[in-house]
């Protein structure tokens, strides 16, 4: 998998001022199959995907970052800028939904935002392929060496085959939609206008499923996702996400918020009904338009030009079709990925609006940790570049138990059951690999 030219690595390292030392080679393997065949070997693994064919796998961490609290983006910022990483290195970044982090253990080693740099990563962009070598200088450039020589092109994942399982709704369903009806009344009463409300369903297995191996499955199946997967001490969050948070590239901002949402129909005139339906629909409309108009509001200032479409698009996935608006712009001197990321973050298509009105609510409605769920997952480049989703459509993986996450957003004539349905067609990608019968 890797060419024996590569594995001299001592003479190819160079040095930066802060002691690490980085070396680029070409190379032909692909990420994904770079991570699954070293995801053992090495002490975290880490894998990222957009849409249109870029992809970023990472073995081993030679340098780590982690923040919570208010200001965790700046503080993650000066980190990762005292790596001084040269073109094309690149963090693979992560943060959960609130800003303090995980509070419960299957999370307990995901912090509120956490940067790492791996010590070898394999990027594609286009039809480039480079190994990424990155040491800091307390680690030995011969282990390094053989353990990447030791990997072997695995073969293709079968489909997950766990045995028996059993499957526990968190909250219980009944708890759930009543919450949804709380929301309703205090919609009503004007306390705010939209709320996300998520739940989780645990799946144990009798077997114990491989993440990287889940994360090729989704990879193959929605491919107009941003598919990825961390594992660090043991666990896996691995996901497909539909949605973009924020992207800088080249000085440009895109973002596309996704809201409202429709199954796909079982044949090509059931599918063109619902997604008429879905975009005449009142409901959805106004809920989406929550989400643009405070997508906008938040990246305005951060912007020299920002072009918001008038109305929406509909974005169509394998099991459900949403509202999407795709916002882009002219990011004003000197912006950085992460002060996106920290504008933007919660949305209303997680959380609510307004932002203060909704965080409360649902910090008392929901009787679970949603960890990194409904955060975001992706990369910065040394230049402040990066492109970030939101993480949904995901599971965390720890053995043979997996924490599965979905959440429908909760406007004025939202209907209990009919967003309990939501919530399963988002749950299906997931489910349909760990609890297929």
């Amino acid at each position: 998998m890797i060419p024996d030219r590569i594995l001299d690595l001592r003479s190819a390292l160079a040095t930066a001022p802060n002691g690490l030392r980085f070396g680029a080679f070409p190379i032909d393997t692909d990420p994904l199959p770079f991570v699954r065949a070293g995801s053992d070997l090495f002490e975290g693994a880490f894998y990222f995907a957009s849409p249109d064919g870029s992809a970023t796998g990472g073995l081993g961490i030679a340098a780590k970052a982690t923040a919570s609290g208010v200001g965790r983006f700046s503080s993650l910022r000066a980190a990762v800028d005292a790596w001084e990483l040269p073109e094309p290195f690149r963090a693979f970044t992560g943060f959960a939904f609130s800003s303090e982090g995980p509070r419960s253990e299957p999370w307990s080693s995901f912090g509120g935002a956490d940067a790492i740099l791996p010590l070898a990563t394999v990027l594609r962009r286009g039809d480039e392929r480079l190994l990424l070598v990155a040491l800091p200088p307390d680690v030995d450039v011969d282990m390094v060496a053989e353990r990447l020589g030791s990997l072997r092109t695995p073969s293709q994942p079968m489909y997950p085959n766990l045995g028996d399982h059993t499957l526990e709704s968190c909250p219980p369903v009944s708890a759930w939609t009543a919450a949804v009806g709380k929301a309703v009344d205090a919609i009503h009463r004007g306390d705010l206008r939209k709320v996300v409300l998520t739940r989780s369903v645990v799946v144990r297995s009798d077997g114990a499923p491989d993440g990287f191996d889940l994360v090729s499955h989704l990879e193959r199946s929605y491919r107009q996702c941003f598919s990825f997967g961390w594992r660090v001490n043991g666990a896996t969050f691995v996901g497909a996400s539909p949605e973009l948070l924020a992207r800088l590239d080249g000085g440009v901002v895109t973002s596309n918020p996704l809201a409202g949402s429709a199954r796909r129909g079982e044949g090509e005139a059931e599918d063109r009904l619902l997604a008429d339906e879905l975009m005449n629909s009142e409901k959805d409309r106004i809920e989406h338009r929550f989400v643009v108009d405070d997508v906008a509001a938040r990246l305005e200032p951060l912007t020299d030009e920002l072009i918001v479409p008038a109305g929406p698009s509909l974005k169509r996935m394998a099991t459900v079709q949403h509202l999407s608006t795709e916002i882009s712009g002219t990011a004003a001197d000197g912006s950085h990925i992460l002060d996106l990321v920290e504008a933007l973050h919660p949305t209303p298509a997680v959380g609510g609006t307004s932002r203060e009105a909704a965080r409360d609510f649902i910090e008392q409605a929901e009787s679970y940790d949603r960890g990194w769920y409904s955060g975001g997952v992706g990369w910065i480049d040394g230049d402040g570049q990066g492109e970030f989703a939101i993480s949904l459509r995901c599971g965390l993986i720890e053995g043979t138990r997996a924490h599965l996450f979905a959440g429908a957003g909760i406007v004025e004539d939202s209907d209990p059951v009919a967003e309990l349905l939501e919530t399963r067609l988002k749950l299906r990608p997931m489910l349909e690999l760990l609890a297929a019968t």
